[in-house]
């Protein structure tokens, strides 16, 4: 994964097994916009965005890099040409007590193909 250079500066964290996504899911802020390749396994990626923004003013950059960084860091997703990611805010996000651990379910989500 190589990031692009982005002028504006962004708070990115991810959880690399289902213990850190497990930890992400439960602390993260509602500025946050989770990523995750659909429907495969793959790195929780939750950036951070600045006060007063919207999931709609992310930009492009920042949008593709964090695409990559969960198709990176996904065992099924990193082999293939293109995957899609869906990204949702933390607030859509649900997790209920018959989940798994890591495991979330969300709604309202946008989706970015990598």
């Amino acid at each position: 994964f190589y990031p692009s250079v982005v002028p504006s500066v962004y708070t990115i964290y991810m959880g690399k097994d289902k213990y850190e996504n497990e930890d992400l899911i439960k602390y993260g802020w509602p500025e946050d916009i989770w990523f995750h390749v659909d429907k495969l396994s793959s790195a929780h990626v939750y950036l951070r965005l600045h006060k007063g923004q919207t999931v709609d003013d992310i930009p492009k950059e920042v949008l593709i890099d964090c695409a990559h960084l969960v198709k990176a860091n996904s065992i099924q997703g990193c082999k293939m040409n293109n995957v899609n990611v869906v990204y949702t805010p933390w607030t859509n996000l649900k997790k209920t007590a018959d989940m798994d651990v890591g495991q979330i379910g969300f709604h309202r989500q946008k989706d970015v193909s990598v």
